[in-house]
């Protein structure tokens, strides 16, 4: 067989491709850029497609409330403190040296106990010194009154003796005088025992307030003395004990301010919590709306005392309460949300595709004077209801009249698709292949 030789080199060139009967041959290439063209124009048609899309805007939600029955009321809110009905300040009269103390924190005690002893030496001293005058003043009596025993009967003899010629009567004379005397000195006497007996009472008055006793029936809520203490009491009382005759009634004084305090009313019902029991509120009743004001940094508030019962004690004394005082209250009533009459629909809704409102949209809340205006939800739509509210305690308010029934959903917002808002808001995505 003939030797064959096979040469390499570059690729042979294209083979054209066949054409119809009559027309020119078309390269594999021009078929091949064809196809690469094509594709590439589907493909932005899909991304502009999906730009358009991403761009639509985002579906609406209307975030609805119902309407129902029950109680509405206003209520005037204030903080103030927890104390006792009564308590009574047990001070020191005398001053001097606490030798004894029987009473402490939380003693409960009865009226006339013995709670502390100042020391009585000073003062029984002093009384055993007037024990003494008043002695004195009583045998000075006797004294004198013998002596006006004599100069009675020295007088009566010597006018006897006069009668008969025997004496003069100069010497009956000076007989009267003495008698007198002794009559008037009787008398002296008399007063200075009056005297002495008034210094020998204060005496012991003093040294009987050397002990501390309560004066009521109740419990120790402050002690402010110890044993070895000196007390001066000389220009003011020194408070000793503070006792509270009942801790289970208690009172919370409030401070209102004046541009509530008007509606306050003694016998209000009233809510109050302390921070001991965050989840347990108590419940009282307006005893005194005070007439005296309270002006601190130009602020003016009036002392609302709340009356509690604390049968329980779990209220004491000094606690912070934050009372609520309702002022006006509605049982039973119809009611709406506070948020349905703060809500109107967007006003661009209709040009973003989402549902338009029935008709256009007011301020929210409003619907001509004396009226409110509130969006229920029909066939997809917002709808307007005109209402007349009354009263309102910033969660409820009180529909008078309107075309509302208990069950009826109100809206109170809407909400939108954020992921797709915000992928239509972005601008145009960038690909990359």
């Amino acid at each position: 067989m003939p030797h064959t030789s096979t040469e390499v080199g570059p690729h042979p060139p294209l083979r054209e491709q066949a054409a119809p009967a009559g027309l020119a041959p078309v390269p594999a290439y021009k078929w091949r850029r064809a196809v690469w063209l094509a594709a590439l124009g589907v493909l932005l048609a899909g991304i502009a497609a999906a730009w358009w899309v991403m761009r639509a805007p985002p579906p609406v939600r209307y975030v609805r409330a119902p309407v129902t029955r029950g109680e509405v009321a206003r209520a005037v809110t204030a903080t103030g403190t927890v104390n006792p009905v009564l308590t009574i300040i047990v001070g020191s009269y005398v001053s001097g040296v606490i030798q004894n103390q029987y009473c402490d924190f939380n003693t409960k005690v009865r009226k006339g106990q013995l709670c502390a002893k100042i020391d009585p030496r000073p003062y029984q001293t002093v009384v055993d010194q007037a024990k003494a005058d008043l002695l004195n003043a009583r045998a000075q009596l006797v004294k004198d009154q013998a002596a006006l025993a004599y100069a009675k009967v020295t007088y009566a003899r010597d006018a006897n003796l006069l009668t008969r010629g025997i004496v003069s009567q100069d010497t009956v004379d000076s007989a009267k005088s003495a008698y007198g005397q002794a009559l008037a000195q009787v008398a002296v006497d008399r007063s200075v025992i009056e005297q002495k007996t008034a210094v020998l009472e204060s005496a012991q008055v003093n040294l009987d307030y050397t002990n501390i006793v309560s004066p009521v029936d109740g419990t120790v809520v402050s002690r402010n003395i110890t044993i070895g203490q000196t007390v001066a009491a000389s220009f003011q009382t020194p408070t000793l004990f503070l006792i509270a005759t009942d801790l289970t009634q208690m009172e919370v004084d409030t401070n209102v301010s004046e541009s509530d305090v008007g509606g306050v009313r003694e016998g209000n019902k009233a809510t109050f919590m302390v921070e001991a029991y965050p989840n347990r509120p108590f419940e009282g009743k307006v005893v005194q709306v005070r007439q005296a004001p309270q002006t601190v940094q130009n602020v003016v508030t009036y002392d609302v005392v709340i009356g509690v019962d604390n049968r329980p004690l779990l209220l004491k004394p000094g606690m912070t309460a934050t009372a609520h005082i309702v002022i006006e209250q509605r049982e039973n009533a119809l009611r709406v949300p506070d948020q349905a009459l703060r809500f109107a629909p967007a006003s661009a809704g209709s040009a973003a595709g989402g549902p338009a409102p029935a008709q256009p949209a007011s301020p929210p809340g409003h619907a001509g004077a004396g009226g409110a205006r509130v969006w229920v939800l029909r066939d997809g739509r917002p709808v307007p209801v005109d209402i007349k509210t009354g009263l309102d305690d910033d969660t409820y308010t009180e529909v008078v009249a309107g075309q509302l029934r208990p069950g009826d959903q109100v809206i109170v917002a809407e909400q939108r698709d954020n992921a797709a808002e915000a992928a239509g808001t972005s601008g145009p995505r960038l690909f990359h292949f």
